[in-house]
């Protein structure tokens, strides 16, 4: 049980919110490249990918995981981009920290999305089997994952080119 609920609905939610998080993180990463503030997003965006990391530390651990060193770094990149938002309205260097904060918030999301994936599908898990209790490997999963790295290494610098806000969330 986890507060309250069975773990498996737990999960489900934790899933659910992270589905959400990246969502949102997308159209705004989208919305950034077209110098749109999209402050509603932007808000879901960041308390749901916040949420992710917090229930993320919920789950019945025995020991400090990689995913937990994620989170921890996601969740004080996001206090970074939420002070850069909302705290100093992107003013000056806070412009560029927010975008490459918030941006690789996103990533950490859509890199355990795909490690999570390659667990989870079973057509993804037989082209990278995982060798419990390491993640998935192998040069497939190498590939989609270095993908997902230049793609957003590619929209990060496409962003703190672009980005300049008319109005400020």
């Amino acid at each position: 049980m986890v507060l309250g609920l069975s773990l498996h609905a737990f999960t489900l939610v934790h899933v659910i919110i992270s589905l959400i998080a990246i969502a949102a993180g997308l159209a705004v990463m989208f919305g950034l490249l077209g110098s749109k503030s999209m402050p509603g997003l932007t808000a879901i965006f960041l308390a749901f990918t916040i949420l992710t990391s917090v229930t993320g530390f919920l789950f019945p651990f025995e020991k400090l995981l990689p995913s937990h060193i994620i989170g921890i770094i996601s969740l004080v990149l996001l206090a970074i981009a939420c002070f850069a938002l909302y705290g100093m309205k992107l003013t000056g260097v806070w412009r560029p920290a927010y975008i490459v904060t918030a941006m690789v918030s996103l990533y950490f999301n859509v890199f355990v999305l795909v490690i999570q994936s390659f667990l989870k599908v079973p057509a993804l898990a037989a082209l990278a089997p995982a060798v419990s209790p390491a993640p998935p490997s192998g040069p497939v999963f190498a590939v989609v994952q270095g993908i997902v790295l230049v793609f957003f290494v590619v929209i990060t610098i496409g962003a703190w080119r672009r980005f300049r806000p008319m109005a400020l969330a």
